[in-house]
């Protein structure tokens, strides 16, 4: 148990106190002078593995992320956190893998580092798509708990409490295997000015990820045609009593 390799995904997004807003032309998003930060469901994964390690359950704590050069700033982060080193997956200066791409790199990586656990969030908060976890663990045939809200590793083992529709489903998985993590499976630390400066020394690798993808990847499936802004909110209105307001929501379309 004590050889044991913890790999953790860790996605670089739009940091969730700032209002996103619709870019010129409607092609995107702005992300040109806004602030960017570590996915908060990644952090929560990358907190489980770095408690892992410190219980003495796991040795290593890698941190890897797959997109741009500015990945190398969540990546410091992730080692300020506690990963003991971290490898950039650099797919090129405005690429945006999407969660397919992600799992492909990730399997590639796997492959060199030959980890025995991999830690992901559930989802980002840019797409939401929730993803990049369940593509992995098909692509390595191993086993899967997503939406994880405690973790316990055992002799050749982890087992995993989630949170499903009629409450709480208990799993017990062979390692290797793929973990997706839920928000109440931890609270995530800061980042503390010693490990700041200390993260600045750690490894950190980069990668092509044209290597790991082996040949270039398919044409995304999805294609953003236009965003818009969404409607103002319109201002209330005060019925004198439920038979009004029945009446103004049947006039409305509302029921």
């Amino acid at each position: 148990m004590a050889a044991l390799r913890v790999l953790v995904g860790v996605k670089r997004v739009i940091d969730y106190a700032v209002k996103v807003r619709v870019a010129a032309g409607g092609g995107g998003v702005q992300t040109q002078g806004v602030k960017h930060s570590l996915n908060p469901f990644c952090e929560i994964a990358l907190e489980e593995a770095v408690r892992l390690r410190e219980r003495g359950a796991a040795a290593e704590v890698v941190a890897v992320s797959v997109g741009t050069r500015a990945c190398q700033e969540t990546l410091r982060t992730a080692l300020a956190l506690g990963a003991d080193r971290a490898v950039l997956v650099e797919a090129g200066e405005g690429a945006a893998p999407g969660p397919r791409e992600a799992a492909a790199a990730l399997a590639g990586l796997v492959g060199r580092l030959r980890p025995q656990l991999v830690l992901l969030g559930k989802q980002a908060i840019d797409d939401d798509c929730n993803q990049t976890g369940q593509l992995l663990a098909a692509m390595l045939d191993w086993p899967q708990g997503t939406f994880a809200s405690r973790v316990e590793l055992e002799a050749g083992a982890v087992r995993v409490e989630r949170e499903v529709d009629g409450g709480l489903e208990r799993l017990r998985l062979r390692l290797p295997a793929v973990l997706t993590a839920d928000l109440r499976l931890n609270e995530p630390r800061y980042a503390t000015l010693p490990n700041i400066m200390k993260a600045k020394k750690k490894p950190l690798e980069v990668v092509a990820a044209s290597e790991l993808w082996g040949s270039p990847p398919a044409p995304p499936r999805l294609r953003v045609l236009k965003l818009e802004e969404p409607p103002a909110r319109g201002g209330g209105r005060r019925v004198e009593d439920v038979a009004s307001l029945l009446q103004e929501l049947k006039q409305s379309g509302r029921i």
